[in-house]
């Protein structure tokens, strides 16, 4: 049987040549980067995070990697806890230990990339009570590997897990793990919202009394290029919060396609309608030729050229934590 490939919408193609892979190669070893900033890492709340069941609380592990309470679940996001990626030495340690993660109730992964899946880091998340949720055409592998609660998603499909809505909404972007298995899997982003916000026991507060106090929706963006998909999902959904990337852009005439750079990111979240933005996917891996520094700065010059209060973006340490209380919302 034909293995099916995935597209983008309007079958926008991330496609490069080996000549102009050659090309890029040639152009890094011409430059000369500052590679002296680290970003800073933050004593996780280990005793606050392994008792909390109420509080909405995001924690960046380092790179695509979040650990995120939502709904009483713990959820990861693409884990990475590797300590190299092929030839590229991590920079920063994760964020949180691996052994020191409470019990996970769902792993999201947004694509098959092994910065964003990495087999062995699952392995030791992985328990008989995890869901892990894959994009379509992915199932199977996972099936292979042992991970036998697992669901495949399409774009714009929507499942209840736990107290949870969760939705795969697209990205672009392609994947391959092999030689041979370009884009027979998808790739996407996930939207997180309460299952039965009706039925929510925190439900029914007033606006002036503290807003309808249930927790914010949360979009994890995965991987992507700039593309009209973002207002697309901000017409779809009611976004609070969401997890953007902002690195490994540069040289953008390689990387437009598949990767924002910090002003598109920036864009992006303005697309989508949210109310606060963490940068994601930078800062863990050298994956391209632009550093962690060069990101920060552009973001918060698009930042002040969008004319965006501070708080709007968030920018975490590794293993720090954003709190959003339901009395909060």
């Amino acid at each position: 049987m034909p293995k099916i490939r995935y597209n983008n919408i309007d079958n926008v193609s991330v496609d490069k040549t080996f000549k102009e892979f050659r090309q890029w190669r040639e152009e890094r070893r011409r430059k000369v980067k500052d590679l002296s900033f680290v970003v800073p890492s933050v004593p996780p709340m280990l005793s606050y995070l392994g008792e909390n069941r109420l509080d909405t609380t995001i924690t960046w592990i380092g790179h695509s990697t979040f650990f995120i309470q939502y709904e009483g679940m713990n959820i990861i996001t693409d884990p990475i806890w590797a300590g190299r990626l092929g030839l590229e030495k991590r920079l920063v340690p994760p964020g949180m230990v691996i052994g020191d993660v409470p019990p996970v109730d769902l792993i999201l992964i947004s694509h098959s990339h092994y910065d964003h899946m990495h087999v062995s880091s699952i392995r030791k998340l992985y328990r008989a009570e995890t869901t892990v949720v894959v994009p379509a055409g992915l199932k199977r592998k996972m099936l292979r590997k042992g991970f036998r609660n697992c669901v495949e998603m399409q774009w714009w499909e929507s499942l209840d897990v736990g107290g949870i809505k969760l939705s795969f909404v697209p990205t672009q972007h392609w994947t391959r793990r092999t030689p041979f298995d370009t884009n027979t899997s998808h790739w996407g982003g996930f939207i997180m919202e309460p299952a039965k916000p009706e039925r929510h026991p925190n439900a029914g507060g007033k606006g002036g009394e503290g807003g309808h106090k249930l927790p914010p929706n949360l979009y994890f963006a995965g991987d992507s290029g700039y593309f009209p998909g973002f207002k697309e999902i901000g017409r779809r959904f009611k976004v609070h919060v969401t997890m953007m990337p902002i690195g490994a852009y540069e040289p953008e005439w390689f990387m437009t396609s598949q990767h924002v750079n910090p002003e598109e990111a920036v864009q992006a979240f303005l697309d989508v309608g949210a109310e606060t933005m963490i940068p994601m996917h930078y800062g863990t891996f050298r994956l391209a030729d632009d550093t962690a520094r060069e990101a920060l700065d552009r973001m918060e010059a698009a930042r002040k050229e969008q004319g965006l209060t501070e708080e709007r973006i968030r920018t975490l340490g590794n293993g720090e934590t954003l709190i959003i209380h339901p009395e909060a919302r």
